[in-house]
C-alpha cells in the first residue's frame, strides 16, 4: 500500500505530531513545576511547625526547671493496733 498523500500533507501531518509531542512535554514540565512548588510549600510549613514545636518544648523544659520543687509529703505510717499488756 502506497501512501497517496501529497508531500505537503505528509509534512503537515508530521508537523502536527511533533507539535503534539512538544505540547505534551511542556504540560509535563509545567506539572513538575507545580509539584515542586507544592513540595516547597509543604517543606516550609513543616519547618515552621517544627521550629514552633521545638521552641515550645524548650520553654516547657525551662519552666519545669525553674518551677519550685514541691516538697515530698511524708505520709505518716499507720500503726497497727498492738495488743495491750496487762
Amino acid at each position: 500500500m502506497a501512501d497517496t498523500r501529497s508531500p505537503s500533507e505528509k509534512t503537515a501531518a508530521a508537523r502536527k505530531r511533533a507539535n503534539a509531542q512538544f505540547t505534551a512535554a511542556e504540560r509535563e514540565a509545567s506539572v513538575w513545576q507545580i509539584i515542586a512548588a507544592e513540595r516547597a510549600e509543604v517543606d516550609a510549613r513543616t519547618a515552621k511547625l517544627r521550629a514552633l514545636r521545638l521552641a515550645k518544648e524548650e520553654a516547657d523544659r525551662i519552666a519545669e526547671a525553674n518551677a519550685p520543687k514541691a516538697e515530698a509529703t511524708v505520709k505518716p505510717r499507720s500503726r497497727k493496733p498492738s495488743a495491750k499488756k496487762i
